[in-house]
């Protein structure tokens, strides 16, 4: 058998073959979700004049174009890869587990940056927000996408059923669609609590902070450093989850 691979080369390659498979399916995958969260803001502008509101409104719809890509679909891609025997084909190569997983959910994440600008400079544009902070997508993308696509991965991977882990995803997309565009002032402490459960959450006060004319930095910081540690966490729980499923 040949020798191990390094973790970054196994990585690389990983990362490289997902982005290769997935581009197929780009252009329809990044429609459906930009044209979603696009939707979703022409329907709340009947609603939300201004202020918190619509802040709350373009930044949780453009997160929620990772929370489709990474969350939803990846959590189907794992369930399939597990029901249809492609962990198998993994688990055969001299690669890390964890390049498996965190190379899918890089190429995966990989489509959303586009997605997500399209849609902040829409939502912008609609409620007459200032464009100077979209710079912070550069980082909200990657860490809330980081903490997404671990759930996603570990959804798919524990699911017992391809069926179960098509569903979680779908669930966990809905959460973050209903808890992260709605504005929270309209909610009740209850739904706020659920809504702080979500990785997501994070990453879309993140961004709505970037919106008043004197952002709180710290606390953008903050969030964002929520969503890294949430992402370390969730991809560890994914790469034990494909060791697991893996070796059955």
């Amino acid at each position: 058998m040949a020798p191990r691979a390094g973790f970054l080369p196994a990585l690389a390659a990983v990362y490289r073959a997902q982005l290769s498979r997935a581009r197929v399916a780009r252009i329809p995958l990044l429609f459906v979700a930009t044209f979603q969260s696009v939707g979703i803001m022409i329907l709340m502008r009947g609603v939300v004049d201004g202020g918190s509101e619509a802040r709350a409104v373009v930044a949780g719809s453009s997160v929620l174009v990772v929370a489709f890509v990474a969350l939803n679909l990846l959590a189907q891609y794992f369930g399939q890869l597990r029901a249809g025997g492609g962990l198998d084909h993994y688990a055969t190569l001299p690669v890390p587990p964890a390049s498996v997983v965190l190379g899918a959910a890089a190429a995966y994440a990989s489509f959303t940056l586009p997605g997500t600008l399209v849609t902040a400079v829409f939502g912008c544009v609609l409620f007459g927000l200032p464009m100077g902070g979209l710079w912070i997508l550069a980082a909200v993308v990657p860490l809330a996408g980081a903490a997404l696509a671990g759930l996603g991965a570990a959804l798919g991977l524990l699911a017992p059923r391809q069926e179960l882990a098509t569903l979680a995803g779908q669930l966990g997309m809905s959460a973050a669609l209903l808890l992260g565009v709605l504005p929270p002032e309209r909610m009740p402490d209850v739904i706020v609590w659920a809504r702080d459960l979500l990785p997501s959450t994070y990453g879309v006060e993140a961004f709505a902070r970037t919106f008043t004319p004197e952002p709180d930095w710290a606390a953008v910081a903050l969030d964002l450093g929520v969503c890294a540690a949430v992402g370390v966490l969730s991809l560890a729980v994914a790469t034990w989850a494909y060791r697991r499923a893996a070796v059955r």
